[in-house]
């Protein structure tokens, strides 16, 4: 039987692992929770300046004072709130998103729209915004939080798919563009990752259904996963972190599945 308990991982925010981002200013989407939030920390323990991005104010003044960066609240379904934002960054993360589940002849045209602008039409605005920044200074790291879902499909989350898959697309128009500039750009594609939002529709479903919590995990939400576990935050953390090292300069355009094996499986 397996267990919804986190695994024992390092205490503290992920460690630099010789990473020195001292000298630059990241800017992270949804930065005030789960893996925005842990983007942020690991960034900030690596020495970057973090501006934390999230329409939440209470969470991303939360998370920008404890990790000493600075707050900008702005809804991203609206885009004017991209010219609110500062254009100096030397590490995006896009990482803001939202979900929503439903037959794709029942899904709401208005609910599809919303979710490709918040996940695909505000990173292009973003990085419209911040690369110049970037080219004039020969650096930069676009890490895009992509999904398993941005590799294949799964039913019932039409707009989800599509608007993880166009993220991709424009990642490596992005690794394209950017290699003469220095700026390298890769996406993340995590599974099913330990947050708040997940934990609650584990305990739903198992109710739903008259099955435990563990048994959700192993039946409904990993079953194509070998690794019967939730990814953590600082998990995904730990590679934004290692994309902009110095020594992954060469890694642009790719795709890095953080699945726990599903897509081999």
């Amino acid at each position: 039987m397996t267990s919804i308990s986190p695994p024992p991982l390092p205490g503290g925010p992920p460690a630099p692992a010789g990473v020195d981002l001292s000298s630059r200013t990241a800017l992270v989407t949804g930065g005030g929770s789960g893996i925005g939030r842990a983007c942020a920390i690991a960034l900030a323990a690596a020495g970057a300046t973090v501006q934390v991005v999230d329409r939440d104010a209470r969470s991303a003044r939360a998370v920008a004072e404890e990790i000493g960066g600075r707050a900008y609240i702005a809804d991203l379904a609206d885009p004017a709130a991209i010219d609110t934002l500062p254009a100096d960054a030397d590490i995006v993360v896009n990482n803001a998103g939202l979900q929503h589940i439903a037959p794709l002849v029942e899904f709401p045209p208005e609910r599809f729209a919303l979710i490709q602008q918040v996940m695909v039409t505000a990173p292009f605005l973003l990085l419209r915004r911040t690369l110049p920044h970037m080219y004039a200074n020969g650096w930069g790291r676009v890490i895009n939080i992509s999904s398993v879902h941005g590799l294949r499909a799964s039913a019932y989350k039409c707009a989800y798919v599509a608007a993880k898959h166009a993220l991709e697309g424009l990642s490596k128009v992005t690794a394209i563009e950017g290699a003469q500039h220095g700026v390298t750009s890769n996406c993340l594609n995590p599974g099913y990752v330990r947050t708040p939002l997940v934990e609650n529709q584990i305990h739903d479903q198992a109710a739903a259904h008259g099955i435990s919590a563990d048994e959700v995990l192993s039946q409904v939400l990993l079953t194509r996963s070998p690794l019967k576990r939730l990814l953590e935050a600082e998990e995904v953390a730990a590679a934004a972190l290692w994309l902009c090292g110095e020594h992954t300069g060469y890694i642009t355009g790719a795709s890095l599945p953080l699945d726990g094996g599903w897509g081999a499986n």
